[in-house]
């Protein structure tokens, strides 16, 4: 194997890992933050889950393989570039506790380092469009789902006492929490699938634009790794800071959450799991008063997700230019 497609194989798992330390706060914020479970066995469940998803399909894998940029015009260098980006912005932002979407981290590098080397021609205006239509849809869709789920939760359980409510709830949110991890998984480690895919298209070694077995297996333990360190300044962010939880409300966010991205991953569009149980929070907040979300660090958490994808291109576009100048 070149070693440019070694070094970009690494740099896959390095983001991988990044993605899953980050988005750990999307598996178990909110079963952290309702103390359901310990930090630690909440991490482990999630780890699990989460290497369970990526074996579920390989839709999502597809579609960044051939959506977002055309495979014949990319070089190894654009997809060693895009993963660097990538990398670098998920980890400053776990850092700094801010839940971004990895994404558009990966989508926006991907398409900075691909119109450095080729062009604007190279993108995939079609794929994209389909692509962007879910990341910007997905959130409203969560936001309302995640209102009227748990409207519906106070309408048949809202006259039992809040104790009997959370002692049961507390029960079905270990559920809850277990598929919001598995489809977190399921959506978001293909997305590394999909770049190694390509990676691999384009140097030669496999002739179409299918995920080997290897590459889902490699991309499901790297999840896992970075799902098992546990990004805890972005779990706190998201689970305590935004809005004071009770297991009734995770439970609702999380299964409101599941149903919009497991939807998404069949149907192979990516989406932004930060977006979407983030937006079911605030959906879910929203039923016991609007002041109950803290829309400051709401609104400051929404200002990460727009800078992403313009920082993302502007920094994978100049990360493959000095790359394609030294190599």
């Amino acid at each position: 194997m070149p070693e440019i497609i070694l070094f970009t194989i690494v740099l896959a798992v390095l983001f991988d890992i990044s993605n899953g330390w980050n988005d750990s706060a999307n598996a178990i914020a909110t079963v952290v933050s309702t103390r359901v479970l310990s930090p630690l066995k909440a991490l482990t469940l999630a780890a699990t889950m989460n290497v369970l998803g990526a074996l579920f399909s390989t839709a999502v894998a597809k579609t960044i393989g051939k959506g977002i940029v055309n495979p014949a015009g990319i070089t190894e260098i654009v997809v060693a570039s895009a993963l660097i980006a990538g990398f670098l912005w998920n980890s400053a932002m776990t850092i700094i506790g801010l839940p971004v979407s990895a994404s558009h981290a990966l989508i926006g590098s991907l398409m900075g380092a691909a119109m450095a080397h080729a062009g604007v021609d190279v993108l995939n205006f079609r794929g994209l469009t389909k692509i962007f239509t879910a990341l910007l849809t997905s959130p409203i869709i969560g936001a309302f789902l995640g209102y009227y789920f748990m409207k519906l939760i106070l309408y048949l359980f809202g006259r039992f006492p809040p104790s009997l409510i959370n002692r049961y709830f507390g029960r079905l949110q270990l559920l809850s929490s277990s598929f919001m991890a598995f489809s977190h998984g399921s959506n978001d480690a293909q997305k590394v699938m999909g770049i190694i895919t390509l990676s691999l298209y384009s140097g030669g070694l496999i002739k179409s634009v299918e995920v080997p077995l290897w590459v889902i297996l490699l991309c499901a333990g790297a999840m896992g790794v970075g799902t098992a360190i546990g990004g805890w300044r972005v779990i706190k962010t998201l689970g305590v800071n935004m809005l004071k939880l009770e297991p009734v409300h995770g439970f609702a966010a999380e299964t409101a959450s599941t149903a919009i991205i497991l939807g998404a991953s069949h149907i192979g569009l990516p989406v932004s799991t930060t977006h979407v149980i983030s937006s079911s929070i605030v959906g879910v907040g929203a039923t016991k008063r609007l002041s109950a979300v803290r829309w400051g660090i709401a609104g400051k958490i929404v200002m990460a997700w727009i800078f992403t994808l313009p920082a993302c291109i502007a920094l994978a576009y100049l990360v493959e230019l000095i790359l394609g100048s030294l190599l």
